[in-house]
């Protein structure tokens, strides 16, 4: 989507519920690849228990729900490759970046070369984030 002069408005969606219990989590990632799948220029935060929605090796069996962790993979098939995680709420629980799913995405400017997608940051450089992007959607 883009404003009247043609300049492509920046779209955050934040994560803040753990994976499962609740409709947050998935609808977050529908919405996000819809709009992705509409060329905006998507980023994805994830806060609170919402980090738990990149934990690897998610067991959903007890819980009755399908694993939907898996989708997390195809963001960077549709450019979405800024993933926010904010160290705050990792340390919180106790995890860190290799406890989460291993995002890629394709550097198309840099010869296809695979780079990360999840970017750790503190909650003031997270802050600074939110402050230039368009629109926030909160779930």
């Amino acid at each position: 989507m883009s404003d009247e002069g043609g300049t492509i408005k920046k779209f955050m969606y934040v994560n803040r519920k753990a994976p499962y219990g609740t409709i947050y989590a998935l609808e977050s990632l529908e919405v996000v690849l819809i709009g992705a799948a509409f060329d905006q220029d998507v980023s994805l935060a994830f806060v609170d228990d919402g980090v738990y929605q990149l934990v690897k090796g998610q067991n959903t069996k007890g819980v009755g729900m399908k694993n939907f962790s898996p989708t997390y993979n195809a963001l960077g098939d549709y450019d979405v490759n800024k993933i926010y995680v904010e160290k705050e709420s990792l340390d919180a629980r106790g995890l860190t970046v290799d406890d989460l799913l291993p995002l890629k995405y394709e550097d198309e400017d840099d010869d296809w070369a695979e780079k990360d997608s999840i970017c750790v940051i503190s909650s003031a450089e997270l802050a600074k984030l939110f402050d230039q992007q368009d629109v926030v959607f909160s779930f």
